[in-house]
């Protein structure tokens, strides 16, 4: 029996099956009979909370064992001989005469026909098992129809994922055999036309008046700050390009309600509420998916479903060669939580990577939903390349266009309204880093690059850690001259949309949404002519127009005027530590940027060239001699990325994503997930916000407190690239 029972556990370490926990109703002697230990151990694996809260209910996410590297060759000696028997689309028996061709790959592995037509049917030329690229595909006739629909099996009762799910069936007691237990697929069970079917919401928003706060400090959840270049010029000087400073910095009025629900140990940050979440998120269950990454891919989730509040709703999309949603936006309360992390755990890895249709079918989530919580975003998960809307048949591969994989709806400059950030996550070193950076700069959202495995929650952990704190919405930051003879340049906002008036009298910055404590700096320049008498120049003033996502209320807030004392004849000139670090900032983002383009036209040594001068001109600056801590963290991550250019593989395999993120963190100067760390000790993670340190905390405690955890991670993996070198 012991013998049967391990088998079974290697079946679901393969994730060909979701584990239902045990009720009231069965009576397994089989398992029962088991040493407890050997009991104990399955479920610490296959809880995602386990090391947290060992009394809580819940399905449990199949995590691989310490010695599953011992494992894997068995592991995959039966996984071929059992694709032989079974077609790893449909998972059904494959047998000759049954009814149905059987297609055998190059690589040996066998599908029906009918389903492995279906799955190249785009371009898609690899096979769903072991990824090996096939020089012969099947081509199925427009006319053959598939075979009819499987017996429906819904543990949850909601809409399930396709055939890329299944479930354990029990069969009726007394004292059954392991042996007899099999596995069902899905029926594809048919999607509504419009996602008009979300949960409702129970809360009501409170509406408020547009008032100013300028002179009401308490009602300030925004504090402006303004820093001219130098304090004093002589008046006969005149400058074409004066910076000055805008910095912004969002209050910390913001509260985690679920931190005293799920973790009661750890430190609450706030204590006032905050704005729920509509949040959808697109995992890739692609083949390449299959194994270790699909099951930290559900301990991540449970992760992220456990640290929702009541308020907070969820919908999940599962993607491969097609897109599915595994259930509607559902409030995250006791029941939703269950409810999400049993449809999480039946995903299933197979098929080919559809990037495009799971960004749609997340877009109509939250394009058809009929009420709206405050907040909204996507978050989109990927190993791989979309092969079906770009590198598939008929794309242009040598200039892909990744707009394709955006919905119209979600591009920023459609002018409808509908802007819901996409924040991308890139994981280990076969994913398409340009595409992901694309879709997050498209949608407004970051790029974050998962080099390793063992970082995949930690990233997860951040990115929540900000969507729930919001405590702006809307920001539009807008600068005036406040002297005639004054005239604006340019303004240097990274990837917020900003426009100067065409009498260059005023500018606008699009900002958007604030996390508690997150800081905005953007330096704006300015026409300042000589002074003939007087002896100080008002140069420009800063209004803040928001929105608060709790009371709807519209606030207006203004900065006081900047001015500068003009003698008529200046002593040393001292510019400003602030202004200069964040022009230092700037400066390393443009040669980030121009360093990538450089290494995307082949030439690696130039890229490096262009990193290198950069710091060599930081090294410099007012700030560089004052040993300020960001010029030290730019210098750092410049050296890092002239590492990971070392040659053109090192680059395929980390550096482009590692740049991309880079690029992303600065250009929305927020926290990203970067190569193997989200530590913000590593001297490469700014922009963290006190939440998201919390969220970070959680995660980390949730992990080193698990001993498979501590088993599984302690080993860090690195998905397919090589060691940097030093």
């Amino acid at each position: 029996m012991g013998s049967k029972w391990r088998k079974a556990k290697l079946a679901l370490g393969l994730n060909l099956c979701a584990y239902l926990p045990r009720t009231l109703d069965d009576d397994d002697d089989g398992y029962s009979s088991l040493p407890s230990t050997e009991r104990l151990s399955d479920a610490a694996l296959l809880s995602p909370l386990s090391s947290v809260n060992m009394a809580a209910s819940g399905p449990m996410t199949p995590l691989p064992t310490a010695n599953g590297l011992r494992l894997s060759k068995s592991l995959s000696r039966s996984a071929s001989k059992s694709s032989k028997q079974t077609c790893s689309i449909c998972l059904t028996k494959m047998k000759q005469g049954g009814g149905h061709a059987i297609f055998t790959a190059e690589c040996s592995h066998s599908f029906h026909f009918h389903c492995i037509a279906s799955n190249v049917k785009h371009g898609n030329q690899i096979c769903p098992v072991c990824r090996a690229k096939w020089k012969e595909i099947p081509m199925q006739s427009p006319s053959l129809d598939p075979p009819l629909g499987r017996v429906a099996v819904n543990p949850v009762g909601w809409p399930q994922n396709d055939a890329l799910m299944t479930v354990v069936r029990r069969l009726p007691p007394p004292r059954r055999d392991l042996s007899r237990r099999h596995v069902v697929p899905l029926f594809q069970a048919p999607e509504p036309g419009i996602f008009n079917d979300d949960e409702s919401l129970d809360h009501l928003p409170v509406v408020a008046e547009s008032t100013n706060a300028s002179d009401n400090s308490s009602l300030r959840t925004i504090e402006i700050k303004t820093y001219p270049e130098v304090l004093e010029a002589p008046r006969s000087s005149s400058y074409d390009n004066f910076m000055i400073l805008v910095h912004l910095k969002a209050a910390a009025t913001v509260a985690n309600q679920s931190s005293s629900r799920n973790h009661a140990s750890l430190p609450q940050l706030y204590q006032n509420p905050r704005a729920p979440v509509d949040l959808v998120t697109v995992l890739d269950i692609s083949g390449s998916m299959a194994g270790t990454k699909l099951a930290l891919l559900k301990r991540a989730m449970g992760f992220v479903i456990q640290n929702l509040g009541s308020n907070d709703r969820l919908s999940v999309i599962a993607f491969s060669s097609t897109a599915r949603r595994l259930f509607p936006l559902r409030r995250m309360s006791d029941v939703g939580r269950q409810q999400a992390l049993h449809a999480v755990n039946s995903l299933v890895a197979n098929g080919g990577t559809n990037i495009a249709e799971g960004l749609k079918k997340g877009a109509k989530v939250m394009e058809d939903r009929r009420e709206k919580n405050p907040v909204a975003s996507i978050i989109l998960f990927s190993d791989g390349q979309d092969t079906y809307t770009v590198t598939g048949a008929g794309a242009n591969k040598s200039q892909p266009n990744y707009q394709l994989l955006v919905p119209l709806s979600m591009h920023g400059s459609d002018n409808t309204g509908f802007q819901i950030p996409v924040h991308a996550f890139g994981f280990g070193a076969d994913h398409d880093a340009s595409s992901m950076h694309s879709i997050s700069e498209i949608s407004g959202g970051t790029f974050s690059f998962i080099e390793t495995e063992a970082v995949l929650q930690d990233a997860f952990a951040q990115c929540i850690g900000g969507l729930l704190s919001v405590v702006v919405q809307e920001l539009q930051v807008g600068v005036e001259c406040m002297n005639p003879s004054l005239c604006l340049g340019l303004l240097k906002a990274g990837s917020y949309p900003s426009r100067v008036a065409g009498d260059g009298k005023t500018g606008v910055i699009e900002v958007g949404d604030l996390y508690a404590d997150e800081e905005r700096d953007f330096l704006v320049s300015v026409k300042v002519p000589a002074e003939s008498s007087e002896c100080e120049t008002s140069l420009l003033k800063v209004k803040c127009v928001y929105r608060d996502p709790l009371t709807k209320e519209m606030t207006t807030l203004e900065s006081d005027d900047v001015r500068i004392r003009r003698p008529e004849v200046a002593g040393q000139e001292v510019v400003s530590i602030e202004v200069d670090r964040q022009r230092n900032r700037f400066q390393a983002a443009e040669a980030m940027a121009e360093a990538r383009m450089t290494a995307e036209l082949g030439d690696l040594p130039g890229a490096v060239s262009i990193l290198e001068n950069c710091r060599r001109v930081l090294s410099e600056t007012v700030s560089a001699k004052s040993h300020d801590r960001l010029c030290i963290v730019l210098d750092a991550e410049l050296k890092e990325m002239q590492e990971r250019m070392a040659s053109r593989h090192v680059y395929e395999a980390s550096g482009r994503a590692y740049i991309l993120s880079g690029l992303s963190s600065h250009s929305w100067q927020r926290a990203t997930a970067r190569g193997d760390s989200t530590d913000g000790s590593s001297l490469v993670q700014a922009y963290q916000t006190p939440s998201m340190v919390e969220m970070l905390t959680r995660s980390q405690a949730m992990l080193l407190g698990s001993p498979s955890t501590q088993r599984l991670v302690q080993p860090v993996w690195s998905l397919g690239s090589q060691p940097k070198p030093r």
